[in-house]
């Protein structure tokens, strides 16, 4: 870029409207991808799916206790339907905080770029109206 004295306030701003802060914006944009991915860590939740929610397991009892060992058996799989159905709540919720996020950072880069010519039109309009 040439020295800021020998271009003219018009050229500038428009290096700056245009290339400056869209790259700045998507640099931010993808800083909250980033965030909301790692909010809800959807892979690592998709990894431990079947696992027990909170890591409540309960021991096995040593011997033969047949009544301990289903009772055991019982709440083990409770506790992994449990954290199941939770890591299903918390997936959706993850996709959905991206799919938001995706969505508003494309409206505001798109609004960004039409900023300038949506002035104009709404002077243009209150000019001749």
């Amino acid at each position: 870029m040439e020295s800021s004295e020998k271009q003219s306030i018009f050229i500038l701003w428009f290096l700056w409207q245009f290339y400056e802060m869209p790259k700045f914006l998507f640099g931010v944009w993808n800083n909250y991808f980033s965030f909301a991915t790692n909010l809800f860590s959807v892979t690592l939740l998709l990894k431990t799916f079947f696992s027990p929610w909170r890591r409540n397991a309960w021991a096995y009892p040593k011997g033969f206790d047949i009544g301990g060992f289903f009772s055991t058996l019982i709440s083990n799989i409770f506790s992994r339907f449990l954290g199941a159905i939770m890591r299903i709540i918390l997936i959706i919720a993850g996709v959905l905080l991206q799919i938001f996020v995706v969505l508003s950072g494309f409206i505001i880069f798109i609004a960004w770029l039409l900023m300038p010519f949506i002035i104009v039109f709404g002077f243009l309009i209150i000019l001749f109206y």
